[in-house]
């Protein structure tokens, strides 16, 4: 085995070169933390508003209708026109009520005859009582005539005035000043008292309601946070109400809340709420759906969070990733009230001074490491006011 040395030696150069390439090799450095942006979470005043749904009512509403029964002689007015109080509508045929009003003038005259002779004869049994002529009971009916006589004379005078009153009720005239629409009789139709169908209807809409209905749940939520002091109606906009109306454009002109109903619809669990409008284009037509956005009022030191910032996890909780001090993840859960522009009004979860990750978040852990910066994309909350609204 003359060649055995040299393969030592060659085995042992071999493992020398191993074990100098293991001991040359550095140790591998760790990831640097994954970047993250942040944006610090401030207290500020903020207007709550919410959108409801709504319908558009007339001011004043009169449907007009017949007093007296006849045949329609005559329409006066022109369909969808503005009519004004007092302005004839319809002429029913009055031929009947003026035979009526001169029967009942003639019986009036008839008794006003008859007062004079029973009182003449009255006066006369009254001077021959007295020197024994008639008898006390002669001279009682006498008198007793007089007095019915009397009493005829008022009631015929009343008979004239339901006359004269029903004969003036064949000229139909506009109680309320508004626009009137089509009409339902025709000419030389019958119109009678008490008759299901009006002759036309009139509305006022130079100014509008609009009816609105909100869940009982949200008007206590509201109402208790007003007296808890978290949200104020102080200023000359803690009435206002905006309209947009079905073609998704929005109403020029601003309204002002009027009242909320007393009762809670049992059905719904729903209050009314109504707004006036003015209406001086006639934009806003009776029956018209709208969805009305009213102001409820301030919240002061309210959190606004971005959007981007709130996620949900497997439970549908809404969650959001704060980093603390240590530059670590810490995940709260947070309750959400509603959206401003591009933010949500955090109620609970998130304080000031919070360092809310608003981007970076995909495969982001609770306690991870980061490291955080300013966002690229999401532009951190002013401090100035917000106007916000609901998804409702």
């Amino acid at each position: 085995m003359p060649h055995a040395p040299h393969a030592r030696v060659a085995i042992a150069a071999i493992l020398f070169g191993s074990l100098a390439a293991c001991g040359s090799q550095q140790p591998q450095k760790a990831p640097p933390p994954p970047e993250v942006g942040i944006v610090t979470l401030q207290s500020q005043s903020v207007t709550l508003s919410t959108n409801l749904p709504g319908r558009v009512a007339a001011a004043e509403t009169s449907e007009v209708r017949p007093q007296v029964s006849g045949i329609i002689r005559r329409r006066l007015f022109e369909e969808g026109s503005i009519v004004h109080t007092g302005q004839l509508l319809y002429q029913i045929e009055d031929a009947p009520y003026r035979a009526a009003l001169g029967t009942a003038q003639g019986n009036l005259a008839n008794a006003q005859a008859t007062i004079r002779s029973t009182q003449l004869q009255a006066d006369r049994y009254g001077r021959l009582l007295a020197i024994k002529g008639v008898s006390q009971q002669d001279a009682d009916n006498a008198q007793a005539a007089a007095q019915q006589a009397r009493a005829g004379v008022q009631a015929q005078r009343a008979a004239v005035d339901a006359a004269r009153v029903n004969l003036g009720f064949t000229q139909i005239r506009a109680p309320i000043t508004g626009r009137i629409g089509r009409s339902l009789i025709t000419v030389g139709a019958l119109a009678q008292t008490g008759q299901s169908d009006p002759l036309a209807t009139i509305q006022r809409m130079n100014m509008v309601y609009v009816d609105v209905t909100e869940s009982a749940a949200d008007m206590l939520d509201l109402r208790q946070a007003m007296q808890a002091g978290s949200i104020t109606r102080d200023g000359p906009g803690a009435a206002r109400v905006q309209l947009l109306l079905p073609n998704g454009t929005t109403y020029p002109i601003e309204g002002r809340f009027e009242f909320s109903d007393v009762t809670v619809d049992p059905s719904s669990g729903s209050v009314t709420i109504r707004a006036s409008f003015p209406n001086p284009d006639g934009l806003l037509l009776p029956g018209m759906y709208v969805r009305a956005k009213l102001v409820e009022g301030t919240r002061r030191q309210a959190i606004l969070a971005p959007q981007q910032g709130i996620t949900r996890d497997e439970q549908g909780n809404a969650v959001a990733m704060v980093v603390d001090a240590q530059n670590k993840v810490e995940q709260r859960k947070v309750t959400t009230e509603q959206a401003v522009g591009d933010k949500w009004v955090v109620s609970s979860g998130l304080k000031p001074g919070d360092r809310l990750i608003v981007e970076g978040l995909l495969m982001l852990k609770p306690g991870e490491q980061v490291q955080p910066r300013a966002p690229q994309q999401v532009v951190a909350s002013s401090a100035d006011s917000a106007s916000g609204q609901s998804g409702n």
